[in-house]
């Protein structure tokens, strides 16, 4: 499947069970406060199915997948017969209501928590945080060396790669200096502070941190696997070769030995490669094949692959699952919140901000990464919808909530003209954060 296509697909499966689980938590909810639900709907406008059930609630999935509602019988949308009155919305205690309006994000807090169990359970493969710096970079200058092993950041221990990025892309929001201990290859572990204060704080976090220059470590130039019958295999090359040279050329890691081949190669197939094995170099005499692998073009290659990097799967039984789930779930909240309000003082740019193209996006990339990564995608993107709704902007279910908050204090409803009011700016305030969203994926895009 093309990237374009993968992203489409897998955008629609996150709507999808996302908006659904969402919105049932209203249906559910509303049932059970006495309110009759007339229509659930998952997405807007034409229906593409529909069913209505005997007591006459129509269920339907409709053309355009961002979103969804449940419609109530409200007698401030159509009269309502005083025989039904029973089951009106309006009609309803301020605390049943403020229960039906929070259920939908309460609902995605639920998935969350269980989404990040599943993966816990499932396991999402992941590897050891070995990093390197750019040369002269703001990382190196801070005294990241090649083959650092990061042990803990921001005074948190950390053992994958995706948990030490995760800290540091909080990190790169603000301009705080990062405590950062690392375990060097000689084995000692030392404390490196990286200055995120010398960064420029006007780009996004993938600009800042490309100015950084952290990276993970390059794979060493070390024979992992040798394919049967091509020119390694019967020039004699073994798993556990390490390269040192490529026609006389040094060769640091696998990256540059895959770049150096077919250089060489155009020059003359016949290439000499030094090796240590067991501790003692060698060489080895080989002819360049071209040939082509996976769909990709033909080049000149000899048949081999790296050592894969040291795995780090974060996997728990079902009790241990469940707390991590938890905590899992409490460090995004902090981390959205802390993002809000970094955008909203200014510390942080709204260039972070990304839309349905960068979620598609992301969805195809977790989805391509295996089911332990999905699950933690659909677990932050449940998340984000949970804090997002619960903003107090009209429209959203945070701008009803506070309209009853109100009604509370003061006795009586908010008055219709002060909610359309409201309504016209949430409207106008959701509009423009879907355009500046939008208009950051498709920047991101051309710049890449």
């Amino acid at each position: 499947m093309s990237p374009f296509l993968g992203s489409v697909f897998w955008l629609l499966v996150t709507l999808g069970v996302l908006v659904t689980f969402h919105e049932f938590g209203h249906y559910w909810v509303a049932r059970r406060c006495g309110v009759r639900v007339l229509r659930f709907s998952v997405g807007f406008g034409r229906p593409l199915w529909r069913r209505v059930a005997k007591d006459g609630t129509e269920y339907q999935i409709a053309a355009i997948p961002l979103g969804g509602y449940v419609k109530m019988l409200d007698a401030r949308e159509a009269d309502v017969d005083p025989s039904q009155m029973s089951g009106e919305f309006t009609a309803k205690p301020v605390w049943k209501r403020i229960a039906i309006v929070a259920a939908g994000p309460a609902f995605n807090l639920i998935f969350t928590v269980a989404a990040f169990w599943a993966m816990y359970i499932v396991g999402k493969p992941d590897v050891v945080p070995l990093v390197t710096a750019a040369p002269a970079s703001v990382a190196a200058q801070a005294g990241i060396r090649p083959g650092d092993r990061i042990v803990a950041m921001d005074g948190q221990p950390v053992g994958t790669w995706s948990d030490a990025m995760d800290v540091l892309a909080n990190a790169l929001l603000g301009t705080s200096p990062l405590p950062v201990r690392v375990k060097g290859t000689d084995g000692a572990q030392r404390d490196v502070v990286l200055p995120l204060q010398k960064l420029d704080n006007t780009g996004d976090i993938g600009q800042r941190f490309n100015q950084l220059g952290l990276a993970m470590a390059p794979l060493p130039a070390v024979v992992g696997t040798v394919l049967p019958g091509d020119p390694a295999s019967l020039a004699g090359l073994r798993p556990g070769d390490r390269i040192v040279a490529v026609n006389g050329i040094p060769v640091d890691n696998f990256e540059a030995f895959t770049k150096l081949v077919p250089d060489e190669a155009k020059k003359s197939p016949k290439l000499s490669l030094a090796i240590v094995r067991d501790g003692q170099p060698s060489t080895v005499q080989l002819t360049a094949r071209m040939k082509s692998e996976e769909g990709q073009p033909v080049r000149w290659m000899i048949g081999i692959s790296a050592v894969p990097p040291e795995a780090a799967t974060l996997r728990y039984g079902p009790a241990r699952a469940f707390t991590e789930s938890l905590s899992a779930t409490w460090t995004g909240t902090r981390n959205t919140l802390g993002l809000i309000g970094k955008m909203l003082s200014g510390e942080a740019s709204t260039k972070n901000l990304s839309g349905v193209i960068g979620i598609a996006q992301v969805a195809n990339d977790s989805a391509n990464r295996g089911l332990g990564w999905f699950l933690n995608f659909l677990a932050l993107v449940s998340l984000s919808l949970a804090i997002l709704n619960l903003l107090p902007i009209p429209v959203l279910d945070g701008g009803h909530l506070l309209y009853y908050l109100i009604e509370l204090v003061k006795g009586s409803p908010v008055s219709e003209r002060t909610m359309i009011a409201g309504q016209y700016v949430g409207l106008a305030l959701l509009f423009t954060l879907m355009g500046l969203a939008f208009f950051n994926d498709i920047q991101r895009m051309l710049v890449s």
